[in-house]
Parts: structure tokens; C-alpha cells; sequence
């Protein structure tokens, strides 16, 4: 495989992975932990391919799998923001439900065949030398990987809402005393988040793994793209890198099977996990010790979770 290829069948194979990632980042950053993403991947996955295989629309099909992530992260944010429960209790419940009802109610779809996306490339620009390959000749949802990155820098950092949501996760008592009401702040963010984690589904089980069966091959995502949100330090553009980072990872995994065929290919597939777990302990230590390396190591690649981060609002 030449590189350009291989590039480009990175960014395509990471494209659900940035998705998700961004959309938790998203919520995070306003105060909410979303752990339902795992089982709201799966439920979109399988919502997106039903619509689209009955109405044969593509855009039904993702609008319908960001609609089901959207009610999905209503129900963590109603229980863990409006009601005060444990966030991690009702989106580890989520979890299961959400996965089980997808396998429960895509049963009599398994393993059919379904529309699935082409590819847009990009006038003259898919025609550029190397960048055209692996930049401008995907579908749409690799496009909007693209841009989901700089839009969320842009929105966070940029804009005046992007603040509200920063100043609802970090400080939420000094943003009701600038009479704007957090809770409502974070419900509107885990709404985000959750429509981003429908439409990642869908991009599964429409574009980089097309169908329905169990498993369908996304699972453990949503953990994935939790853990990232930790390893870039809720910062979109390295919660993005490390997106495509682990995508790498798989993609490797899947040449090296034919380069290496005496070493079993689940070492490959399951090699991005430990080197995220890794990383998460460098960066905890790098957190709680006053070992200079340690301390330059967190300046560079981390920076502290949102103070509000998991904890209830309660409005005087």
C-alpha cells in the first residue's frame, strides 16, 4: 500500500473515533461526564442503517442516528444534571440498555445488505499529487472530521457561548452569578455530544464498517473516545490527534497481520489499548508528583479536567 493510500485510509478509519471524541470533549468541558457513549455509538450505529435501509436515504439514516443520541444524552443530563444523580451510575446503566436494545431491535436487519456512502471527491483538488488522495476524495462524514476540529477550537475558544459552556464546567456558582443558568448550559452540551456520538454510529455502519450484525465492530469506541478526551486533555485539537493516533494503531494492526503471520493478529488489535493506559498513567503521575520531568511532561501534553467536571449544580 503506498502512503498516500494508507493516509488516507487512516483518516477514514478515524473519522467515527474524532466524531465521538469531540462531542464528549463538548460535553466535558461544561461539567458533564456522557459514560453512555459507548451503547449510543452502537444504537446509531443500528438506527442509522435501519432508516436508511427502509427509506433509502442516506440523510434520514444520520439525521435519525443523531436524533437517537440526542435522546439518549437527554436522559443523562435530565438524571445526572437537572435530577443531581451520579452521573456514572446512569450513563454505566445507559451503557447496557443502549446496547442491548440495538442488538434487540437491529435483529431483523442483521446482515443485510443496505446503502452505504460514496465517495464526494473534491473538484481539483482530488487531483492534487499525494494531498488529493488522502484528503479529497472520502465521503461527507470524513469532510466533516475534518472540520468538526477547527470548528470546536473556534467555538470553545473564540465565541461567547464557547465561554459560557468553559465558564459552566469550571465554575458554575460564577456563572449563575452572571445570571446565566449552568444546568441549562449543560444540558444543551450533552445534547451535543450525544447528537456527535449518533452520527459516529451511523458513520460505522454506513461508511467505514457497512451493515448491521453482532457485533457490528464499534464496540468499545465509546471507551475509547472517553479515554481520549483524558489523553488530550480536553483540548479538541489533541483529543483529535490521539484520535488518529489509535486509528494508526489499528490500521497497523491490520498490515502487520500479512507482514507478520506467526505473531497471533490479536496482539495487533488490542495494542492501542495498552499504550493508552500507558499514556493515562504518565500523565496521572505528571499530575501528582514534583518530579521536574514529570511536571514538563503535563505542561506539554496535559492540563487539569474542567473543576465542575462530574459534580451536580444545585441552583440556590
Amino acid at each position: 500500500m503506498d502512503p498516500a493510500t494508507f493516509l488516507a485510509a487512516l483518516v477514514a478509519m478515524a473519522a467515527p473515533l474524532v466524531l465521538a471524541a469531540l462531542g464528549e470533549t463538548l460535553t466535558e468541558k461544561a461539567g458533564v461526564v456522557n459514560l453512555s457513549l459507548d451503547g449510543t455509538i452502537l444504537l446509531g450505529a443500528m438506527t442509522g442503517f435501519v432508516v436508511a435501509s427502509v427509506t433509502q436515504s442516506l440523510l434520514l439514516g444520520f439525521l435519525a442516528a443523531g436524533l437517537t443520541g440526542c435522546l439518549v444524552a437527554a436522559l443523562v443530563a435530565v438524571i445526572g444534571v437537572w435530577l443531581g444523580q451520579s452521573q456514572v451510575a446512569v450513563g454505566f446503566a445507559l451503557t447496557f440498555l443502549c446496547r442491548d436494545l440495538a442488538y434487540f431491535l437491529g435483529n431483523p436487519y442483521a446482515r443485510q445488505q443496505g446503502p452505504q456512502l460514496a465517495t464526494l471527491p473534491v473538484p481539483l483538488l482530488a487531483d492534487l499529487p499525494f494531498f488529493g488522495t488522502v484528503f479529497f476524495t472520502h465521503s461527507f462524514i470524513v469532510y466533516l472530521s475534518f472540520l468538526a476540529t477547527p470548528c470546536c477550537i473556534y467555538f470553545l475558544y473564540h465565541t461567547r457561548h464557547g465561554l459560557t459552556l468553559r465558564a459552566a464546567g469550571e465554575n458554575p456558582e460564577g456563572c449563575w452569578a452572571r445570571g446565566i443558568d449552568p444546568n441549562t448550559v449543560r444540558f444543551l452540551a450533552t445534547l451535543a455530544g450525544g447528537a456527535m456520538a449518533g452520527l459516529a454510529g451511523a458513520a460505522f455502519s454506513l461508511a467505514v464498517k457497512p451493515g448491521w450484525g453482532h457485533p457490528q465492530g464499534c464496540e468499545g469506541i465509546g471507551w475509547i473516545a472517553l479515554a481520549l478526551v483524558i489523553f488530550g486533555s480536553w483540548h479538541p485539537l489533541r483529543v483529535a490527534a490521539g484520535a488518529y493516533f489509535f486509528g494508526l494503531l489499528q490500521l497497523l494492526g491490520i498490515a502487520f497481520q500479512d507482514s507478520f503471520p506467526g505473531i497471533p493478529g490479536q496482539i495487533f488489535q488490542v495494542a492501542p489499548f495498552p499504550l493508552m493506559i500507558f499514556t493515562l498513567i504518565l500523565i496521572h503521575l505528571s499530575r501528582n508528583t514534583k518530579n521536574r520531568y514529570f511536571a514538563g511532561f503535563v505542561r506539554l501534553f496535559g492540563s487539569p479536567p474542567p473543576r465542575g467536571l462530574g459534580r451536580p449544580y444545585r441552583r440556590p
